[in-house]
């Protein structure tokens, strides 16, 4: 990116004022300055790029956008430092000179800005990963069920291994998982899910049983629980068996489930609680997921876009 490049009037008057306010104000030595403005410059050709034109348009996703962009580019913590503490200041003042309503900056966390968005798949993508266990097995039974219980609770992956016969409830429909710290959370089951569960139980673990097996659900060849590397093995096989071609790992699914959730008007909350994340702002991470996902669609299928390419008329 050019940073030395013009940026939108808009934008940049509200830079050159910011420029002033350092100097005059709050008395920064010129170098600090020119370093606020080139990363002020190089935060507006983004925002840009994403379709904006005044500074009084962003908002905090688009900031989380930025940043991870900026991670994903391999920039280091104190640069990211640094441009995180520009952009507060700007934030704090385009308010107080009332030429922006809110605060884009307010709700920000370097911590959080520095990590990745979480990559997904499409929905078409996950049902061809559904498909491609060959149930006319048990050991295909098996991995059908562990794949819908992956993608439809949003299980991770040791919640998944441990799970035990007990703690599934057909009757309510939901699972008794006990995540991180060995607190147990109430997860849903959906009907697809419930129906690979059952075809497994009937078709599938009675053929896996050995001396050895517990109350584990998801058996092994040898009747011992699964263990994560298994599983791990496994989804690569059944991505590549499905033609899919993005990385992908157990964690993806997670990813997939909260993401589609959201796109669907779930709640948030109501995705943490079915997570367990004890922190909401861990899961707000897929608030911008859903917002970097809408810009792409836009792009594409808006006939205002460049990238538009007719598709669907």
């Amino acid at each position: 990116m050019d940073i030395d490049r013009d940026v939108a009037a808009a934008f940049e008057a509200g830079i050159q004022g910011f420029r002033a306010y350092l100097e005059l104000d709050k008395g920064l030595s010129g170098n600090t300055v020119e370093s606020y403005i080139l990363d002020l410059k190089q935060c507006a050709q983004f925002l840009e790029a994403l379709g904006l034109s005044d500074w009084r348009g962003v908002k905090g996703p688009h900031m989380m956008l930025w940043f991870c962009e900026l991670r994903d580019k391999g920039y280091a913590v104190a640069s990211v430092a640094r441009k995180l503490s520009a952009l507060r200041m700007l934030g704090r003042y385009l308010v107080r000179e009332r030429l922006c309503e809110d605060d884009f900056t307010e709700f920000l966390a370097a911590p959080k800005l520095a990590r990745r968005l979480p990559g997904v798949l499409t929905v078409r993508e996950v049902e061809q990963l559904l498909l491609a266990p060959d149930v006319r097995t048990p050991f295909g039974l098996r991995d059908r069920a562990l794949l819908e219980i992956l993608y439809g609770s949003g299980l991770r992956v040791s919640e998944l291994c441990g799970l035990m016969l007990q703690q599934v409830s057909f009757e309510e429909a939901c699972l008794r998982v006990q995540g991180k710290g060995a607190k147990e959370r109430i997860v849903p089951l959906g009907s697809k899910a419930m129906v690979a569960l059952k075809d497994y139980l009937k078709g599938g673990r009675p053929f896996l049983v050995k001396r050895c097996t517990g109350s584990g659900f998801f058996l092994s060849r040898r009747g011992t629980v699964l263990s994560r590397k298994t599983v791990w093995v496994l989804i690569k096989a059944y991505a590549a068996k499905a033609g899919i071609k993005k990385a992908i790992k157990p964690h993806l699914l997670r990813h997939c489930f909260a993401t589609h959730l959201l796109a669907g008007g779930a709640d948030l909350r109501a995705i943490q609680e079915m997570l367990g994340h004890a922190d909401i702002s861990t899961t707000e991470i897929y608030t911008a997921v859903q917002t970097h996902r809408l810009i792409e669609e836009h792009e594409r299928f808006h006939p205002r876009n460049e990238r538009w390419s007719g598709e669907g008329l």
